[in-house]
């Protein structure tokens, strides 16, 4: 009987009474696991580590690649003379040149700062061309239709010659007909009557 007892009392919530003292606060900052830098160095990660807000646990390669270059104690040195202002981009700079610096030993960030300065050139020059070509083909249209403006303009004339000369052809004895009438009566009257 006493087991079955037991077995309830083991069930049944624990009920605290408010007259116990509240629980500690939690600390400000919990750290749950290291950063990326820590973990890597397999070192234990302090509460203040320089290197736990730029290197995060879940992103271990950005300090991987940058140890890789600068090696930890030189990031930690360059990030201990830093303001803190300027960190972020002093780490994102470090890692930047340790990629180029893995993608090319020898050049690093240079070589693509020059295959990129190379590659603005040809398309500074290709833009050029096609500028040129821009303003040749407006040239060349621009003389289309001054040829076809001008060409309309001879046609048109040619059309006017030929209605005045149609005119003239037909008009001929009008002509004679407003100035001298009688003439051209006695032309037309018959020869007998």
């Amino acid at each position: 009987m006493e087991s079955n007892g037991d077995a309830a009392a083991a069930t049944t919530p624990i009920i605290i009474s408010s007259s116990s003292s509240p629980p500690p606060p939690l600390s400000p900052r919990v750290v749950l696991s290291p950063c990326a830098a820590c973990k890597i160095l397999r070192r234990r990660c302090a509460e203040k580590c320089v290197l736990a807000p730029y290197f995060p646990p879940t992103d271990p390669a950005k300090f991987t690649i940058a140890h890789r270059v600068f090696g930890a104690s030189n990031i930690i040195k360059f990030l201990q003379e830093l303001p803190e202002s300027q960190r972020t981009d002093a780490v994102k700079s470090m890692v930047y040149e340790a990629e180029a610096r893995i993608r090319d030993p020898v050049y690093g960030s240079a070589g693509a700062i020059y295959h990129l300065q190379r590659q603005v050139s040809e398309l500074q020059a290709e833009l050029a061309k096609a500028q040129v070509e821009m303003v040749n083909m407006q040239l060349q249209r621009s003389n289309l239709l001054e040829l076809i403006y001008n060409m309309e303009q001879v046609q048109k004339k040619q059309e006017q010659d030929n209605m005045s000369f149609e005119s003239n052809d037909l008009g001929f004895l009008d002509d004679n007909s407003n100035t001298n009438t009688n003439t051209s009566m006695l032309w037309w009257d018959p020869l007998w009557t």
